[in-house]
């Protein structure tokens, strides 16, 4: 490809305002460790919610999405669009309760809710299995991504594209902290999402395309546009929406889209100034993920089964690019290569953009539960500040260097997405019952984790190769939710103090906690009154507003394919359900302090 010098300009431009950024905050970031993870927890909701959505944005993104419309159509998203549900309840029902816990990482929840050396144990091994394993394949397929973007687009070997991308990320990211990725996120977001648009506009004036209309009417995608699955296709209906939303959402755990909040997402809650801006930066990232950010990525991924209609046009195309890399996901960045000169550069910095903002959110929260979780809580509980902010950032080096090793043996961003959906299949339901059913305790959580580990191994390399995606996650999901919940049964509660500590702390509502309430009444101890109207208004706030998102969705979507009547009734049913959320919005976080 030819690229001009603004091309050069812009592809260069993300890289350093990052580091300017980094360096720039670096003293403010490293002052102590909660600065440093959390910019001492006084973070706007506006902010926040950018971030979030920035860093859900990254290189492997559009490569998914593309993977998903070119085997299965449009309406193959619901495998991620059902997490809707997941983040809606998050936003009304758990965001309060992460921002009263206090807590610096939502590791640090296990030794607030369970007692014993149970919760020691599982804080710390989780510190390193979800913090650095399963947080360096999470960054591996984003690498991943960028490895494939950059052969296609720049010509760059997969070592060479890792060891620049990678270093600048590392360096900008040890760093600024976590202040220095939020801020960063702002920026990278906009210009993500200006070249991601950009170039869902530029592919339709390719030649075997002609335009909006003439993709629209392409024999070729037909049968791709729907946006909701055939239903006269029971198979389909199934696995495409029938499985993601009674099942996938509530019970599945996956990075970003956690049932109750966890991660990257809890992360960015607790760093908020109150639970009011905790709720508002979870529902402004729903409606940007959900609803208005994919099309560009769709009409792109349309348009690429005109131009390449299969994989073996892919390689003819591509000869250099190695075997292992060609797959359907690659037909995004091969519709890149069409773009002219200017906009590839502003879509290639995008792509950067996009690649930086998640690989820096995925390395601070990784050290952060590498600090916060083992080394201070187990290591050094006696280190000074100065050196947890150096552990973090020790951490964030070797993390990324593990990240650039195993993205290396990856071959397909689909292949990750599907590994990580299995297994973690069955341990959601837990992580939403355990903030309102007082007899969860850390053994339900070890024996959802290793159960979840096990089935998934199983599955995935001796089960049958008729069996399909939905038996699988249905078998995985229910042996994971009947093994924790027996353990849940044979195994001792939590000590009755740390639950009256728990309930003091964080005030949950519901029945699941009358037990213990009695009991404490019966001793004489006083606690807070549960606010059950607020849980009955959040529960009622959770259809109303994923009807409003996806009537949002659905409305962009009509209107790209020109049913403008059928848009306009899609809108204004979301307009209605965004005034219900609106006018209520003060009951919703009514036991919050509303002036900030």
């Amino acid at each position: 490809m030819h690229f001009t010098i603004l091309d050069w300009f812009l592809i260069f431009t993300f890289p350093v305002i990052s580091l300017v950024i980094g360096f720039v905050v670096s003293k403010k970031a490293g002052k102590d460790s909660a600065s440093y993870f959390l910019s001492g927890r006084n973070m706007p909701w506006w902010l926040l919610g950018f971030s979030m959505v920035a860093t859900t944005f990254s290189t492997d993104t559009p490569n998914l999405v593309t993977n998903i419309v070119r085997t299965n159509g449009v309406s193959g998203n619901w495998i991620w669009w059902a997490f809707l549900i997941t983040g809606v309840v998050t936003a009304f029902i758990y965001a309060k309760l992460w921002r009263r816990s206090g807590v610096m990482t939502d590791l640090e929840f296990y030794e607030i809710r369970y007692s014993g050396k149970i919760a020691g144990y599982l804080r710390a091994f989780r510190a390193l299995y979800l913090g650095v394993f399963f947080n360096v394949i999470i960054m591996s397929a984003v690498s991943l991504a960028a490895i494939k973007i950059a052969a296609i687009m720049i010509g760059t070997s997969p070592i060479e594209t890792l060891v620049i991308l990678g270093t600048v990320t590392m360096v900008f990211s040890a760093m600024g902290g976590f202040l220095g990725v939020v801020i960063s996120d702002l920026v990278l977001f906009v210009g993500a999402m200006v070249g991601a648009i950009g170039a869902s506009i530029s592919v339709l004036d390719h030649p075997k395309i002609g335009g909006l209309d003439g993709l629209l009417s392409n024999p070729l995608i037909a049968d791709k546009l729907s946006i909701l699955p055939d239903f006269s296709n029971t198979d389909s209906l199934i696995v495409i929406i029938i499985m993601p939303l009674l099942i996938q959402w509530w019970s599945v755990w996956y990075p970003g889209a956690e049932p109750g909040g966890g991660g990257y997402i809890a992360q960015r809650m607790l760093a908020a100034k109150n639970g009011r801006h905790a709720m508002g930066a979870v529902i402004m990232f729903q409606i940007a993920h959900y609803a208005l950010r994919p099309w560009p990525w769709i009409i792109v991924a349309l348009a690429s089964i005109i131009v390449y209609p299969d994989l073996d046009s892919l390689r003819a195309a591509f000869p250099d690019v190695p075997e292992s890399a060609i797959g359907h996901d690659l037909a995004y960045s091969a519709m890149l290569t069409h773009l002219p000169p200017g906009l590839i550069g502003l879509v290639v910095a995008s792509l950067i953009a996009a690649y930086m903002s998640t690989m820096s959110t995925s390395l601070n929260w990784g050290a952060s539960y590498v600090v916060n979780d083992f080394y201070h809580r187990f290591v050094n509980p006696d280190a000074s500040e100065k050196q947890l902010v150096r552990v973090g950032r020790i951490s964030t080096v070797v993390m990324m260097i593990m990240t650039a090793v195993l993205a290396l043996a990856l071959s397909d961003a689909l292949q990750v997405f599907n590994i990580l959906l299995t297994i973690g299949a069955g341990t959601g339901l837990l992580f939403l019952l355990r903030w309102y059913w007082w007899r969860i305790n850390g053994y339900s959580e070890i024996a959802a984790m290793v159960i979840s580990f096990v089935v998934a191994i199983g599955l995935q390399f001796f089960a049958p190769s008729d069996w399909s995606g939905s038996f699988k996650l249905v078998l995985g999901v229910s042996v994971t939710t009947f093994g924790w919940l027996i353990v849940t049964y044979i195994s001792p509660a939590s000590n009755h103090e740390t639950l009256v500590s728990f309930i003091r702390l964080v005030n949950p509502a519901g029945p699941g906690w009358a037990r213990i309430r009695n009991k404490a009444k019966q001793d004489g101890e006083t606690l807070p009154s549960a606010d059950k109207g607020g849980l009955a208004l959040a529960l009622l706030s959770v259809p109303i507003a994923c009807i409003g998102i996806y009537c949002l969705l659905f409305g962009v979507g009509y209107l790209i394919y020109g049913q403008i009547t059928l848009a306009i009734t899609l809108f204004i049913v979301s307009g209605v359900a965004g005034i219900f959320i609106t006018r209520n919005w003060s009951a919703l976080s009514s036991d919050d302090d509303l002036s900030s």
